[in-house]
């Protein structure tokens, strides 16, 4: 499931010309096959998820042992996001995608949305210690179909956020993106009568 860099930096995303200054964390193929007009259905099933970034123990505890150390340690605080100690990426856009959709904040991460295209959307978060993007891309599945494809890229705060980010990565690996990829598969899965009846 996880890809080259070169998955995302060789398509002509939109999002190359306003965050070159971000390094390319992630990139990872989705488990959502579907038709060429179905990022929209992702994009909403991201947003309306059920409060939880991932329903297996393991991850969600890791999840709460990060917002309970984010609480102790005052990186979460609303001085540390976007729009106060963070720029927010929209600052940067140009004006037709300023103009264009903007796409629904997630509500069980905080992610704000910073624009959506027919095939691509970011999201994006601050605090102390990173500012990050998610780019969820929709691509070609090279056997006739389609399907997701997300790109992490940050940006580290200084020594705080490069040692933040290290120290993460082994619990993203192991314990974060195996549940976060399944829990998206099966609800793609399950929404699939939905998609095919245009709800």
């Amino acid at each position: 499931m996880r890809l080259p860099r070169t998955a995302h930096t060789s398509r002509p995303w939109r999002i190359h010309e306003i965050a070159g200054d971000f390094q390319v964390e992630d990139v990872w193929a989705l488990p959502t096959p579907g038709g060429p007009d179905d990022l929209a259905h992702l994009v909403h099933q991201f947003a309306n998820g059920d409060g939880a970034p991932v329903s297996s123990p393991v991850p969600r505890m890791l999840f709460a042992v990060r917002w309970k150390l984010g609480e102790l340690l005052g990186w979460d605080k609303p001085d540390a996001g976007t729009g106060a100690r963070a720029w927010t990426l929209r600052d940067r856009l140009p004006a037709d995608l300023r103009e264009g959709p903007r796409g629904p904040d997630l509500r069980a991460v905080p992610l704000t949305s910073v624009y959506l295209t027919h095939d691509e959307w970011v999201a994006e978060l601050a605090n102390r210690t990173v500012q990050a993007l998610m780019h969820i891309g929709w691509v070609p599945d090279g056997a006739g179909g389609y399907r997701g494809q997300m790109a992490v890229l940050v940006k580290p705060n200084g020594l705080l956020g490069a040692v933040y980010m290290a120290g993460i990565k082994p619990f993203r690996y192991l314990g974060v993106y195996p549940a976060l990829f399944r829990g998206i598969g099966d609800k793609w899965q399950a929404s699939a009568g939905e998609r095919s009846t245009g709800c």
